[in-house]
């Protein structure tokens, strides 16, 4: 069962125990581009407190030098080496993991982010952000050329899809051998100012259907991005703990490394799902209402 925590003691006990604080942020820090009450306050209490405070986000629309663009936009201090995004885990997996030769490339369904965290790692790619995919003509396989050195498709969330874009990933999966399906992350929605969207499962969805199975998915729940993290940051994962809004993702990427977690009800994640009688079996260490709530301890 999870400790809720509401006094000024909880969390003190909180601080004192952990020393590595790893945050989600759409949710979690922000909604779209509306901050939480006290999210900014609470992490320059952390860094007072000698804390080390890492984000690590499933957004991969961004790469992690425009994402600090946000952060700086809404006031956020962060700095690049402490961010984590799944299109840097992705790009990472394919360079480092995988060891995509050289001469392959990488068939993109998303964003820039994607294409530049790709492009920093040096491994090719072809799709994303090209006019010539980003069409609303429709697609024909007689004007389709067949590239033979698209190794792997990688899928993110792109606000561009279209039938082109699904039609030629599964072109490459289907027909160039060993051509490996990738995924960002498998989130099904996201959470923006106003509401829900679909997230970047929802865009892999159409090709898990027509392919008849699922991709590697590199983003939180995955081990893949904590071991991203381990790569470049020294922490103990006793003293660590995961806040974020959602079970299957945050609360489970948690678990799965060995962290404590907390959960906040900012986001994705409902009262209903923690308590009552259709309650998930997944169960965070910790439930606060807001990551705002921490501001009761001051300095």
């Amino acid at each position: 069962m999870s400790a809720r925590l509401s006094s000024v003691s909880d969390y003190e006990a909180l601080l004192d125990k952990y020393d590595t604080w790893m945050f989600d942020c759409d949710g979690v820090l922000w909604q779209g581009d509306r901050l939480i009450e006290g999210a900014v306050d609470v992490l320059g209490l952390l860094r007072r407190r000698q804390k080390k405070v890492i984000f690590v986000t499933n957004n991969a629309t961004k790469s992690r030098k425009s994402y600090k663009g946000k952060f700086d936009q809404l006031g956020v201090e962060a700095h690049v080496d402490e961010i984590y995004g799944s299109a840097y885990a992705a790009a990472v997996y394919i360079s480092s993991v995988m060891k995509l030769p050289k001469h392959k490339k990488v068939y993109v369904i998303g964003m820039k982010g994607m294409e530049e965290e790709l492009h920093e790692e040096g491994v090719a790619f072809l799709g994303g952000m090209d006019p010539a995919d980003c069409t609303l003509e429709p697609f024909s396989l007689a004007d389709f050329t067949l590239d033979p050195d698209v190794g792997a498709v990688l899928c993110g969330l792109d606000t561009n899809i279209n039938y082109t874009k699904l039609s030629k990933a599964f072109q490459y999966l289907t027909r160039n051998p060993g051509c490996v399906f990738l995924a960002t992350n498998e989130d099904s929605t996201y959470p923006v100012a106003d509401g829900l969207l679909p997230g970047a499962g929802s865009i892999s969805a159409p090709l898990r259907y027509a392919l008849g199975k699922d991709p590697i998915s590199i983003g939180k729940p995955a081990t893949t991005m904590l071991d991203c993290i381990k790569a470049k940051i020294d922490f103990d994962p006793k003293r660590t703990i995961m806040v974020g809004d959602r079970l299957n993702t945050d609360i489970l990427f948690g678990q799965g490394g060995g962290l404590a977690t907390l959960l906040v009800l900012t986001g994705i994640t409902s009262e209903a799902e923690i308590s009552g009688p259709d309650a998930s079996s997944i169960v965070p260490d910790f439930v606060t209402q807001s990551i705002g709530d921490l501001r009761s301890i001051g300095k």
